[in-house]
């Protein structure tokens, strides 16, 4: 990582700064989700409280249901690394629809900052490019970031983007916890009934 790294919240700001209003997110737990409601809470968002390692996978299932909306998974690359196979999954499935934005601290942030696989020479575009991802790109800084998001919405994918952040604490900011809320909230989004 260089001296001068980019702090996450801009850097999701920046990605979500002309959000198309079609468009679905999966936040990880923890400071994925803290950050996506930082740039603004939306019906579209749905906040994964639990279940580490699954936001890819949930974002999968998502993109494979919903062709017409375009989906971005927003995790960490602890998530990312603990759930690898997902990687796989994507590659082979192939939706065109789901982009995978991976917040690259180099550290487990939700299990007490241990050093990553990713600050011990893991690149996580590689990993995706070798599972047959369509595109993958890295933003050190926000106007990188800010030029990827116009590729959320282009059917492209499955793409990953890694944005390289820092890994100081920041305030949390909490989406709402309560999972029946957002579940409906979500589906309500999706023009569907409550279940």
């Amino acid at each position: 990582m260089s001296a001068t790294v980019m702090q996450r919240r801009p850097a999701v700001r920046a990605l979500l700064a002309d959000r198309p209003a079609d468009l679905l997110v999966i936040a990880g737990l923890g400071t994925p989700a803290y950050d996506l409601f930082d740039a603004g809470d939306h019906d579209g968002n749905f906040y994964l409280w639990g279940a580490m390692g699954g936001a890819a996978m949930v974002g999968l299932g998502l993109a494979l249901a919903r062709p017409a909306n375009p989906v971005l998974v927003l995790t960490g690359d602890g998530e990312a690394l603990m759930g690898l196979g997902a990687l796989a999954t994507i590659g082979a499935r192939k939706p065109s629809n789901l982009s995978i934005a991976v917040l690259d601290n180099g550290h487990f942030g939700e299990t007490g900052m241990q050093r990553s696989h990713t600050s011990l020479g893991t690149d996580l575009t590689a990993v995706a490019a070798a599972c047959g991802f369509a595109w993958t790109a890295t933003a050190a800084t926000v106007e990188e970031a800010r030029a990827l998001a116009p590729r959320l919405a282009d059917r492209s994918g499955p793409a990953l983007i890694r944005l390289v952040v820092g890994a100081e604490p920041l305030p949390k900011t909490l989406p709402p916890r309560d999972g029946a809320y957002l579940k409906t909230r979500f589906r309500a989004n999706l023009g569907l009934a409550p279940a």
